[in-house]
């Protein structure tokens, strides 16, 4: 008998030890959270299913498609990577406001993001900008990713491979 309550007293007391870890990953974001709101935006997208008028350019030579996106999550697979809420980046961000957005910037030489910045009416997101920038010995380039919900997405690449031209890529997805 005394074995069977010590099993459930164990069982019980490793219940609620996860409970607490769970409830704790939860709220333990600094910063604007990216991942889940884009992750939000691909489930609604998929759902929603509309067309999209879709420029790409390299080098200023543009081609325009519309289309139906049949993999959100590949679509915006930038956008959700731009996380800045990773256990190592914690207190690497400083939070401004200005002209009513919510700013988030690092120098930091090893994080790659650099900038996002957040403009809200109330709890709804109307614009989202994220400037990436990546250099190292060989390689050097910046991206700019722009979301106007129910409106555009934008992907602007300036690259530079040492030995190579300069190149320029654009995506510009205009939602109908």
């Amino acid at each position: 008998m005394i074995k069977k309550i010590s099993i459930l007293v164990f069982a019980l007391a490793l219940f609620s030890c996860n409970q607490q870890k769970e409830a704790e990953a939860t709220t333990s974001l600094t910063y604007f959270d990216v991942k889940g709101y884009f992750g939000k935006e691909i489930s609604r997208l998929q759902h929603l299913n509309p067309e999209v008028d879709k420029t790409v350019s390299i080098n200023g030579v543009a081609e325009n498609k519309t289309a139906k996106i049949t993999d959100w999550t590949k679509e915006l697979t930038i956008f959700v990577n731009a996380d800045i809420n990773k256990t190592s980046w914690k207190g690497s961000f400083k939070a401004t406001k200005q002209d009513g957005a919510d700013i988030y910037t690092s120098d930091s030489k090893k994080i790659p993001i650099k900038k996002i910045s957040v403009m809200q009416s109330g709890q709804k997101v109307d614009r989202i900008e994220i400037i990436i920038d990546n250099k190292n010995i060989l390689y050097q380039s910046q991206d700019t990713l722009t979301y106007y919900p129910d409106s555009l997405y934008m992907i602007k690449k300036h690259q530079k491979i040492r030995l190579l031209n300069e190149k320029r890529y654009s995506v510009i997805g205009k939602l109908k």
